[in-house]
């Protein structure tokens, strides 16, 4: 195949390109970025293509890798590597706001918000928090277990109406 049938057969495929790029980034930029990158990845590697092999097959290919690729690139750029001691910042998102004076205040408010609820719902609530599972806060506070879902819901309810400015 020569160059100008290459691309025009490229070209032909822009539209049906476009909407598998928007399927893929659900966002309208995006889909037009990735379908620029692979126009431009599949005109680079026009030599690498074999004439009975299927093209639309082909190009749909290189934007699911590109697309794949980025989407691998963005994870492993937003992975935190925690060279602590006691592994103290492992599994906190970069943005934790817990390294500035802010941040601190914050979870000091959400502390006393927390405190200020009535036992029936502060105690379960808390424990939630500290990672008991609903069955073991039930079994501990000897509620049913309804009860003990329905107490934390609230109390997560009652905790976003009071930090509504915190957001």
């Amino acid at each position: 195949m020569n160059s100008p049938q290459f691309q025009e057969r490229l070209l032909s495929l822009q539209s049906n390109l476009l909407n598998f790029a928007y399927m893929l980034t659900s966002d309208r930029e995006e889909a037009h970025d990735l379908l620029q990158d692979t126009t431009l990845k599949a005109l680079d590697n026009e030599d690498k293509y074999i004439d009975n092999v299927n093209f639309k097959g082909w190009v749909f290919t290189i934007m699911r890798n590109i697309f794949i690729n980025n989407y691998r690139r963005v994870v492993r750029n937003q992975t935190v590597v925690d060279q602590t001691e006691d592994l103290y910042h492992l599994n906190l998102p970069q943005e934790s706001g817990f390294d500035t004076p802010e941040g601190s205040y914050t979870v000091k408010e959400i502390m006393k918000a927390i405190n200020s609820f009535s036992d029936e719902y502060r105690i379960p609530f808390s424990m939630h928090i500290a990672g008991y599972k609903y069955h073991e806060i039930a079994e501990n506070m000897q509620l049913p277990l309804g009860t003990v879902k329905s107490r934390i819901f609230f109390a997560r309810q009652r905790l976003q109406i009071m930090l509504k400015d915190y957001k």
